[in-house]
């Protein structure tokens, strides 16, 4: 039995492949094992390779893993792309006609066991067999699934899933056949984007707008199958100029409120970036990073977009931007972002990618029966009188009353302006003004959350990270320790601002630095010598839009 395994599950997109992939990791997870998703797509509706990845193992996993311990091929492609990947020992799951190694290979009668409609859950149940889950785990797993629809549907796919785990189970064992889970836990199956809805909910979202556009799309489809419970207004807008206005208008008469898109759709937003840091408007802004420019990879998975989010926007005015690492720090960091874009009266960011953003992972039940939602100034009292929403203060931050909930009259615009909210020419006034502004940065890097810092004291070598990257390098560290290198690493969960002072002398006491980031530049590796003067010489760079894997880390330290 393997402590460890990888499989892939690969096929053309409306073979069911996901169906396949979700019903099983799901069954895994209840059956009390631990997961991490890959799901590789192309930008397709219909057709194209696509590949559903799991890899599964009785203790926590932190990374996707490139070696194959089971193959499950539902069309030829998937044999001649991914065959060579074969772990020794592993095996194939395909049709009787495949033409793999014959030892490796295990031929289904799918024909038999099933019709052509429902050979995606034969390959189910050969591979539930194969590994050996519980059937009636599965069999609850796929009811589950398919309970909505007709119980015939339902009866004829129990009948497949037991004929192919019986049928799997007369064949030969397989060495990747897992151990039980040692005293399993309750938890939950979620991806990067459900953790962050539900952060965004838990932290009182009542807004949130958006235009579609792949791998943001799926948290707005979250929020939707929620908003009636929960008292939201999700908008889908006519596009990514209107969503981000429709959340500044909502959050300026006082609704939290979020938006989400990817760098194309990021890039039509930015005016309305600008005129948040203007108007000094709360606003969480989720994007989900993917290969550029232009359309790029719709579909793949890339870390370019840091230098893009941070100066986007014209003129000068503070941001916060925070780069989840696992689905735990998407709820969590989702959440702060609502707190300190309230606090702060402007627009902070949640960076995450393609991986995260699909990548499903087994977390522990959040408790947010006890979490605090933020406080929009409803009946604040105004301060000194007149009501000034502009007023000049210590720390930048005007008191903020709502338009239509007070006898104050509140007044902002795009136009600088003077205390009041009216708009000026006054040069003298404009620097007051942007100096106002520019203090809450300040403030913002008080509440910095300083980076992570894991393994050897004094080592020999750090690796220095952030967001998405986090599990490959922490497991490429573990594997260079064992090995008998003195090794550390140095994850970033918040990007901006940095605070030298949480990270430089670790640096500077290192034996070498190398930064592993997914994108071909080491924009985080600039952004720590601009920041700090700590120039890191040495940098891995994953850009061909799949996700960084110990293995690749491993490979270009070599």
């Amino acid at each position: 039995m393997k402590k460890d395994l990888n499989i892939l599950i690969g096929g053309e997109a409306g073979q069911g492949l996901v169906t396949v992939g979700e019903i099983l990791a799901k069954s895994l997870v209840r059956s009390g094992y631990h997961i991490l998703v890959t799901q590789s797509y192309m930008s397709r509706i219909r057709g194209g390779h696509n590949t559903f990845g799991i890899r599964v193992s009785p203790e926590e996993v932190v990374a996707p893993r490139e070696e194959v311990d089971l193959l499950v091929a539902l069309d030829d492609l998937t044999l001649t792309l991914h065959e060579k990947e074969l772990a020794p020992g592993g095996r194939i799951v395909a049709d009787q006609g495949c033409r793999a190694d014959e030892k490796a290979c295990l031929k289904v009668p799918f024909g038999h066991l099933a019709s052509e409609k429902s050979s995606n859950i034969a390959a189910l149940g050969v591979v539930s067999g194969l590994i050996g889950l519980n059937e009636e785990v599965v069999g609850r797993t796929l009811e589950d699934f398919f309970g909505k629809k007709a119980p015939g549907v339902l009866e004829e796919n129990r009948k497949v899933l037991r004929d192919a785990m019986a049928w799997s189970l007369s064949q030969p064992p397989f060495m990747g056949k897992l151990p039980s889970a040692p005293n399993p836990s309750k938890r939950m199956m979620m991806q990067g984007n459900e953790a962050i809805a539900l952060g965004a909910i838990s932290a009182g979202l009542k807004f949130y707008s958006f235009y579609p556009m792949t791998p943001s799309t799926s948290i707005g489809i979250t929020l939707a199958k929620w908003a009636a419970k929960m008292g939201l207004v999700v908008e889908q807008a006519e596009d990514e100029i209107a969503a981000i206005n429709m959340a500044l208008g909502a959050s300026y008469a006082g609704a939290p409120s979020m938006v989400g898109t990817s760098g194309g759709g990021f890039a039509l937003m930015v005016e309305g970036v600008s005129l948040a840091g203007m108007t000094e408007t709360p606003v969480v802004i989720v994007v989900a990073q993917r290969p550029g420019p232009a359309t790029g990879l719709p579909t793949r998975t890339e870390q370019a977009d840091l230098h893009f989010v941070l100066h986007a926007g014209h003129g000068e005015f503070p941001r916060a931007i925070f780069a989840p690492g696992t689905v735990e720090e998407c709820f969590d960091l989702t959440r702060k972002a609502f707190f300190l874009a309230e606090k702060y009266q402007g627009p902070v960011f949640v960076l995450t990618d393609q991986f995260l953003s699909d990548s499903y992972r087994s977390v522990a039940p959040f408790e947010v029966e006890s979490l605090p939602a933020v406080q929009v100034p409803l009946n604040s009292a105004p301060g000194n009188l007149p009501y000034r929403r502009f007023a000049l203060t210590e720390n930048g931050v005007s008191p903020r009353l709502l338009p239509g909930m007070s006898e104050h009259l509140v007044v902002a615009g795009s136009d600088e302006h003077t205390e009041d909210g009216h708009l000026t020419e006054d040069l003298s006034v404009r620097k007051q003004m942007a100096d106002k502004r520019l203090r809450k940065a300040e403030g913002i890097r008080r509440e910095v959350i300083p980076p992570e810092l894991k393994g050897d004291p004094n080592a020999d070598l750090i690796l220095v990270t952030w967001g998405s990257s986090r599990g490959a390098v922490l497991e490429a560290a573990s594997h260079l320790r064992s090995g008998g290198r003195k090794t550390a690493t140095l994850y970033f969960s918040q990007v901006w601002p940095l605070v030298p002072e949480n990270f430089l002398s670790a640096l500077q006491e290192a034996g070498q630095v190398v930064s592993v980031e997914g994108n071909a530049t080491g924009q985080l590796a600039k952004l720590i010598r601009q920041e700090s003067g700590f120039e890191i010489k040495k940098r891995i760079g994953r850009y061909d839009g799949l996700p960084i894997t110990p293995e690749f880390i491993l490979r270009e330290l070599m």
